[in-house]
């Protein structure tokens, strides 16, 4: 683990990447932006890396873009915030997604703005019950961005993405699991243990099968059912002639545990 405003570290077939501005609630700045993109590319680049876990340093996971961050320049007009969703959130979001491996999303306090929509970018969201779920943009006179349009309403319907959106409400991690906006909420006490359960039995899984999980599901949006079914057809092809194919179903007739080679097997 290393200084800076994003740290990572190494664990026994994952890795914790932890937002470290604690003092502004972990707030996006350029240099959050950078770390994040270069712990992300680790972790991509390492064939050891087999399960992700994104969370926050201090009482936050983060309080979404630092307003401060970015200059209200009066004599240049209105800042383009289209820039700052160009340059670093969508990029951010294509990263997360593009990942071969599972991302657990670790929300240990509030995730407001563009970062709670970070998080609904991530495949598995476990969050504490003291956590919070907000969308302020509306508040700024605003739309949410990175990928919460998109992600909102897939995950919990029209009616609730657009009264989190529209009415800027805090969501608790209790409710959010309810709705289905995240998998589990756990009590604050066992937040840590379970987060570092979950992602080391995921570094234990077939993840190249989980990678084409992830391409599948994200495919099927945009898929008609026939192409779905198509899509379902050749991605198994692939999965049936892996190393941990094989290995599972020989371990399920040798009623042991399998020993999958995961990530480039």
């Amino acid at each position: 683990m290393s200084d800076g405003p994003v740290l990572t570290d190494v664990r026994d077939g994952w890795r914790l990447i932890t937002l470290n501005r604690p003092e502004k609630l972990n707030a996006f700045n350029e240099a959050v932006h950078a770390g994040l993109r270069r712990a992300l590319a680790g972790a991509e680049a390492d064939p050891a890396c087999r399960c992700v876990v994104l969370t926050g340093a201090g009482r936050a996971f983060s309080a979404g873009q630092d307003l401060g961050d970015r200059v209200m320049g009066e004599a240049d007009g209105p800042p383009d915030l289209s820039v700052t969703l160009e340059t670093h959130y969508n990029p951010l979001i294509r990263a997360i997604r593009r990942l071969p491996m599972p991302v657990i999303a670790a929300v240990n306090g509030v995730a407001a703005g563009a970062a709670a929509n970070i998080v609904f970018a991530c495949d598995i969201t476990i969050a504490a019950k003291s956590a919070k779920f907000l969308e302020p943009f509306a508040s700024l006179g605003l739309v949410p961005d990175a990928g919460g349009t998109w992600t909102l309403p897939r995950l919990v319907g029209n009616a609730r993405a657009w009264g989190m959106a529209m009415l800027a409400e805090p969501v608790p991690a209790e409710s959010a699991e309810a709705w289905g906006l995240i998998w589990k909420a756990v009590d604050d006490g066992e937040f840590t243990a379970t987060v570092e359960q979950l992602a080391a039995r995921l570094a234990k899984a077939p993840t190249d099968g989980l990678a084409r999980m992830k391409r599948a599901f994200d495919a099927s949006w945009a898929n008609t059912l026939d192409q779905q079914l198509d899509l379902e057809r050749d991605v198994q092809r692939e999965a049936g002639r892996s190393p941990d194919y094989a290995e599972g179903v020989t371990a399920f007739l040798q009623k042991r545990p399998p020993r999958f080679r995961g990530r480039f097997g």
